[in-house]
């Protein structure tokens, strides 16, 4: 795990490259191109955790000397692909050797459809004179990038574009944020800098003085939903498929830990790693200071871990100088976001750090297994779709009064026909009325012209790709290519990285993946369950004391917080000039009194608090 950086007819500034030291404690390196005429830099810093020798450092180039990798992440099927090469003379045997000599050999698109792994990467082939920008399948490692007027900057982070360009807001991307809690690929906050998305190439053909620039996505949408057979036998199929993503995630030369918290799904990680795990694994866990917070996992997690005969090392965290940390905690994010769980996870991630370098997660599971509470709201729109008289009949239950945000979304999506625009509806935070009241017209776009607008680019992104016209298989599908990358896994691996620890997420192995989608939505749901085929395979593992403990979530105390410190947040995002041209200053005030008397907006103050420290 690493940081990856690059530009092509920029002068590359070192400073760029120092800006994201933290990913890469354990080395640098850069080398410069000449390609037709363009200027190439590939940058890198090393966190080294697989091949810790110096046959390991990037940029790497291929055997032949023709293709050079900035790579970060880790490709846990590696050594797989070493029989399907020509190439055999590897100095090492780190996961970059193999796969810079694997697509020197091949075409790019097609050999990244081999991969299973977390990655983000850049690939200058020399001879073909083309440079391939690349993110995993599921959008767990981050990459961003400029390119402008025959210019390109790309990195793991944002904080590197403000050694090339002039960084300026983007109003429309503003609103897009605030009401789906998060910016979704390719966008971002800023003007002109992308990400890329999950699954997607991006090409630069160097061969002309006009660098071409071209896009594709080299997963194909999976068969999903249908895959019905005897529970045993899928249930078996499931644990043979989950014990080996653990196993394969084992793969290091360094010490690896598991994030353990109080529910099923980092307890099942630990107990497989700890069956194929040759070492002691240490295990972490946060909680809050004692009589801060009711939901705290730290006892839960004490208790699987002696159930499990595991270390647990833990820390409470009480955040005396909370808006302190905050503004700390979003700048490391460096984009708008409304989860409130950045707060425990940045302690988590430092105390990760005191002890190893590597840890698994749990994460990854709730989407394809339909973990969330609201997934039970889908056996409900299943009936809608098949009769329309009872999505007509829903105009008149005053539903679309209520002011509950649970009830609102279901209903915005439960009266759409069009299957994009209802999952943008059951997953929004704001309403296209409370945004219109919050955003500042000043004789710019309304909000509404803005929405349809970004309604349009997301159907141009998945209209073609949707795996169903059913909300209940295709609502989950997105959700892990769009939210899951985009928030938790963002976040996750901003916060983690900061404190230079590598995140795996073994739930999301290809393979595991590609089985729980094909499975029919009845092994992972119904009225009263979630997540049953995952919690059947468990019973060989946990106990039913584990397995069934009722979910939580990673909760925090902000509600709490952001009534105490009301006038301060005020002050912070009410001062600032750059929100003065973008929101309507009352409306916030408005949201903050309405939270502090008790209607929880915690995610929208989140969001206006990240939105004012990123303008600053």
């Amino acid at each position: 795990m690493c940081g990856i950086l690059g530009c092509i007819n920029f002068k590359y500034k070192p400073g760029s490259l120092d800006s994201i030291s933290h990913r890469g404690p354990d080395g640098s390196g850069v080398k410069h191109f000449a390609i037709n005429g363009h200027d190439v830099t590939l940058a890198h810093r090393r966190l080294s955790i697989v091949d810790l020798s110096e046959t390991g450092a990037q940029p790497m180039s291929s055997g032949d000397g023709n293709s050079f990798i900035t790579f970060n992440g880790e490709i846990y099927n590696h050594a797989d692909l070493k029989p399907k090469m020509k190439f055999s003379d590897f100095k090492g045997h780190s996961d970059t050797e193999t796969i810079v000599n694997f697509f020197n050999e091949g075409n790019v698109g097609c050999n990244l459809k081999h991969l299973n792994g977390i990655f983000g990467f850049a690939i200058l082939d020399q001879k073909n004179q083309k440079l391939y920008l690349t993110r995993d399948r599921f959008g767990v490692k981050p990459v961003y990038y400029y390119f402008k007027n025959n210019q390109l900057v790309f990195s793991s982070e944002i904080r590197p574009f403000r050694h090339y360009i002039q960084m300026e807001y983007n109003r429309e991307n503003v609103a897009e944020g605030l009401k789906m809690r998060y910016v979704g690929a390719p966008d971002t906050i800023f003007n002109d800098i992308k990400k890329v998305e999950a699954g997607q190439l991006i090409t630069f053909d160097l061969s002309k003085e006009e660098i071409n620039i071209s896009t594709e996505y080299y997963v194909l949408t999976p068969k999903m939903g249908s895959r019905k057979q005897e529970s045993a036998s899928l249930v078996k199929e499931y644990g043979d498929l989950f014990e080996q993503a653990v196993e394969r995630q084992l793969m290091s030369d360094v010490e690896i830990g598991v994030l353990l918290s109080g529910g099923i799904d980092s307890a099942l990680v630990a107990a497989v790693a700890k069956n194929k795990s040759a070492k002691p694994l240490k295990t972490f866990t946060v909680g809050f200071k004692e009589g801060l917070f009711d939901s705290d996992e730290i006892e839960m997690a004490k208790v699987t871990a002696q159930t499990l005969d595991l270390e647990n090392i833990h820390v409470r965290t009480d955040f005396v100088d909370f808006i302190e940390d905050l503004k700390k905690i979003i700048r490391i994010v460096e984009e708008p976001i409304a989860t409130n769980s950045i707060i425990p996870m940045y302690s988590l991630s430092k105390l990760t750090s005191e002890h190893v370098k590597v840890v698994l997660s749990g994460q990854g599971a709730d989407e394809p297994l339909y973990g969330y509470r609201k997934y039970k709201g889908l056996i409900f729109l299943k009936h809608l779709e098949r009769y329309n008289f009872l999505r007509r009949g829903l105009k008149w239950t005053g539903m679309k009064n209520v002011r509950k945000e649970d009830v609102r979304r279901f209903y915005d999506a439960a009266v759409e026909k069009d299957m994009l625009t209802a999952y943008r509806e059951y997953n929004s935070i704001s309403s296209g009325n409370e945004l219109s009241m919050l955003l500042n017209k000043n004789g710019l776009t309304d909000t509404a012209t803005i929405l349809r607008k970004k309604q349009g680019l997301f159907k141009e992104k998945w209209d073609a790709r949707i795996p169903s016209g059913k909300a209940i298989v295709t609502f989950p599908f997105l959700d892990l290519r769009n939210s899951l990358a985009d928030d938790l896994l963002m976040y996750t691996d901003k916060l983690m990285m900061h404190f230079s620890v590598e995140c795996r997420v073994p739930i999301l192995d290809n393979d595991l993946i590609e089985f729980i989608e094909s499975l029919h939505h009845t092994y992972k749901l119904s009225f009263s369950k979630g997540k049953i085929i995952h919690k059947k395979f468990a019973e060989e593992y946990l106990p039913s004391s584990i397995i069934h403990r009722k979910k939580i979530g990673f909760a925090t105390p902000a509600s709490k917080w952001y009534k105490t410190h009301k006038l301060l947040i005020e002050d912070i995002i009410c001062s600032n000039k750059e929100m003065a041209k973008i929101f309507n200053i009352d409306a916030i005030k408005e949201i903050l009194s309405a939270h502090e008397q008790n209607q929880n907006l915690e995610k929208q103050i989140l969001l206006l608090l990240s939105i004012s420290l990123l303008t600053e």
